[in-house]
């Protein structure tokens, strides 16, 4: 996240909620960060009030505890969204956005941001669905031309955001926990990203659990992604320490974020390596 962009979620409260005077890596472990969600919608011209409204909607509904921004949210174009949503449109997922999708981004006319309450592992699932319920409402309401979250950065476009709400409802219908935390992941954690060693991701954190890095030399970066996602599927079925005995793996703390970044997640990292 660039200086610009950092300093205004700074500004309106928009970083993770920290109840621990820990520091430094060393420290993560011990870490009372709470994650949140923070949504970015582009709408078009005098659009940021419709687009309050719709979101104020959602919240009333089904969102309880989520807020709008109402002092950094704007009525006009940011210049910073076309390369910001550039970087953050997921890249796993075939057709994932459209050339219109990014058309809608560079035209855009007004920004809306809302925030979460914090998460705790056990309600990040709840939580996550009620932001993904809340991406497809502001977007089906006719005023959002573009979202993405912040949290992880990772954007997608109009169909993708709608496809992913139809499998959480689905999810939910079916009482199905596994596949209700894979549409949340896989809206809002972004992989992989790429390290000197290993494909990483970012955002699982958002699902309550540690992120995934998988050694660069245990396959092609689809394969790679797909034990990465097989990981968190187990983590979300069997737990952590079920997942680490299997995998003969560690738990980590040491990251390059540090804990005042949305990215930054306190229930460490898992690491694949090949043995």
């Amino acid at each position: 996240m660039d200086t610009t962009r950092r300093a205004l979620l700074k500004g309106i409260g928009l970083l993770p909620m920290v109840i621990s005077d820990a520091s430094g890596a060393a420290e993560a472990a011990k870490s009372q960060v709470k994650p949140r969600h923070v949504l970015c919608f582009l709408g078009g011209e005098h659009a940021l009030a419709p687009l309050s409204q719709a979101a104020a909607s959602a919240i009333k509904q089904f969102a309880t505890g989520f807020f709008v921004d109402t002092k950094y949210s704007i009525d006009r174009p940011d210049p910073v969204m076309e390369r910001s949503f550039g970087v953050c449109w997921d890249r796993v997922e075939p057709n994932a956005w459209t050339p219109a999708d990014e058309e809608a981004v560079v035209n855009h006319k007004s920004v809306l941001y809302v925030l979460s309450p914090p998460m705790m592992p056990d309600t990040a699932v709840t939580i996550s669905t009620a932001a993904l319920f809340l991406v497809e409402k502001v977007i089906s309401a006719g005023h959002a031309v573009a979202a993405k979250g912040e949290s992880a950065g990772v954007a997608h476009g109009e169909r993708r955001w709608r496809e992913l709400a139809l499998r959480a409802g689905a999810a939910l219908k079916a009482n199905d926990d596994l596949a209700l935390s894979r549409a949340c992941r896989r809206a809002f954690a972004k992989r992989p990203l790429e390290s000197q060693e290993y494909l990483e991701s970012v955002g699982f954190h958002l699902v309550g659990v540690p992120e995934v890095y998988v050694a660069k030399d245990l396959g092609t970066s689809m394969e790679v992604v797909t034990l990465m996602d097989e990981v968190a599927d187990d983590l979300t079925k069997r737990g952590v320490d079920a997942v680490l005995k299997e995998r003969k793996a560690a738990l980590a703390y040491a990251t390059g974020y540090a804990e005042d970044d949305f990215k930054f997640n306190p229930y460490g990292i898992i690491h694949i390596d090949r043995r």
